[in-house]
């Protein structure tokens, strides 16, 4: 379940979107300042002071351009000042963020369980109407037969015509069924998983809040910046760095989550079976999700729910209860973003 670590480019964060703001405003002002203003611009720079100015400009833009430490505290200067920015507009804690994330499974969670006894009994009233069609189809072949023998021509076309309904609305019935038996065994797993996920954060915001604080009780911008012109990764930045890794697969995880839940509970709701009838929208829904590739709560366990569930030997246990996240000695699915 876990994946390796990819760095994010620094346009691909928020504060890459609000240094991209900045960058566009400047160049604008540029623009319009410049044309407007090139004779005060001229002025100035054909006095000592200006050409003192306009040469150090050029001397400290060339330095820049040409040292590699100078333009990388240049650029993290530029970077931090760009995060404390959006940091006024948008949580930027990974720590904060993860916590958020674990509150919103808990709660899907919650909804996944009330989602899924719903199904649940609806998969067993599905079921006794199929059984019950079972029944009445041997027991109006049964009547067939009988008119058969006493030459009844009428009862015989009428119990052969039922028998025939009836078994043309059990196969609809049986293919609805598969098709909730689907529903049934990738909600439960994605259940399980999500706890086992909720667990992996729980575990990883406790044990690497404690680092964090430590790391930046002797951390300063001072710091970062001399670490960075010594050409050596800033610690902080790294640590942060595996942090919003982690959750932006999260984000990625809660995401599916919720919208397969939306995605169940339109299907279910197209059901109606009182009736006996359902929505093929809803069908073609599920359809849809089965042949999609990838699954990030699921992994590669989704090719095998959708095997189990065309498996007719296979039975599934309706009374069995939702299997919970297992206490064990494994492997948080994220120690290896911090290696």
């Amino acid at each position: 379940m876990s994946k390796p670590l990819k760095s994010k480019s620094f346009f691909d964060r928020p504060e890459g979107k609000t240094g991209l703001i900045f960058l566009v405003g400047l160049v604008a002002l540029g623009a319009w300042l410049i044309p407007a203003s090139i004779g005060v611009i001229m002025a100035f720079f054909a006095t000592m002071v200006g050409k003192v100015t306009l040469f150090a400009s050029l001397g400290l833009i060339i330095l820049t351009a040409l040292d590699e430490r100078s333009r990388n505290l240049v650029s993290y200067m530029w970077k931090s000042a760009m995060r404390k920015i959006t940091g006024i507009f948008i949580e930027m804690n990974p720590m904060a963020i993860l916590k958020a994330y674990v509150a919103d499974l808990k709660a899907n969670l919650k909804k996944m369980r009330k989602q899924i006894g719903k199904l649940r009994a609806q998969m067993h009233k599905l079921k006794e109407m199929i059984v019950n069609n079972q029944r009445d189809i041997k027991t109006n072949m049964e009547l067939a037969s009988k008119a058969k023998r006493s030459n009844q021509e009428a009862q015989l076309i009428l119990k052969s015509r039922k028998a025939g309904r009836l078994r043309d609305s059990n196969m609809r019935l049986e293919d609805l069924y598969k098709r909730m038996e689907v529903l049934y065994r990738v909600l439960t797993k994605m259940h399980e998983n999500s706890a086992i996920l909720a667990e992996d954060i729980v575990d990883q915001v406790e044990l690497k809040e404690q680092e964090r604080k430590a790391m930046l009780a002797g951390h300063s911008a001072m710091k970062s910046a001399m670490s960075i012109i010594k050409g050596d990764t800033d610690k902080r930045a790294m640590f942060d760095q595996a942090l919003e890794a982690i959750a932006d697969d999260v984000s990625g995880k809660v995401g599916e989550m919720e919208r397969f839940m939306e995605m169940s509970e339109d299907f279910m709701s197209s059901i109606d079976l009182q009736n006996g009838i359902f929505e093929e929208k809803g069908m073609e829904m599920l359809e849809k999700w089965e042949k999609e590739s990838t699954s990030l709560l699921l992994g590669e366990s989704k090719q095998d729910i959708l095997s189990q569930a065309n498996d007719d030997s296979d039975v599934l246990d309706l009374n069995a209860p939702i299997k919970q996240a297992e206490q064990s000695n494994r492997s948080n699915q994220y120690d290896n973003f911090f290696d």
